[in-house]
């Protein structure tokens, strides 16, 4: 019992040792510029900060984003069926799998559509001219998202 220990301990002090010499060696060869002032700032994006970060994004932002990752994920998920999709044929169970991966499909396309129909998918978002003046109509009402 005490022999597990001494691995989990052997290991901690290899980990931390090993953590120190990387860091180490960095300091030594790395070269450091420190007289910049934009490398202090939040981000190093080339760009200086302007105004607060407590601001609200638009919301295309994120809608854009998830819809990516979703067809992300639907390419992760349909690709292995692909790859064995003779092997089920041979199995004979491909046409239930052809089935499964259409209406998978089917599924996130149909979403697709109702981002497009929304208007998720616009980067520029078209206003009305009563509202470009400053004057809201009193039967609209806001957005909930």
């Amino acid at each position: 019992m005490f022999f597990d220990f001494a691995n989990v301990f052997i290991f901690i002090i290899l980990g931390l040792a090993m953590t120190f010499l990387i860091i180490t060696v960095s300091r030594l060869l790395a070269p450091r510029v420190q007289d910049n002032p934009d490398k202090f700032t939040t981000y190093e994006c080339g760009e200086r900060p302007v105004g607060s970060a407590w601001i609200l994004f638009n919301f295309r932002f994120y809608a854009v984003a998830l819809a990516f990752l979703i067809f992300d994920i639907e390419l992760a998920f349909v690709f292995p069926c692909v790859v064995i999709f003779k092997k089920w044929l041979k199995l004979g169970v491909g046409f239930l799998a052809l089935i499964e991966v259409v209406v998978f499909v089917l599924i996130l396309f149909l979403g697709l559509i109702y981002m497009w129909n929304r208007g998720d998918l616009k980067w520029t978002k078209e206003v009305p001219e009563e509202l470009e003046e400053g004057v809201i109509l009193e039967e609209e009402k806001p957005i909930v998202f």
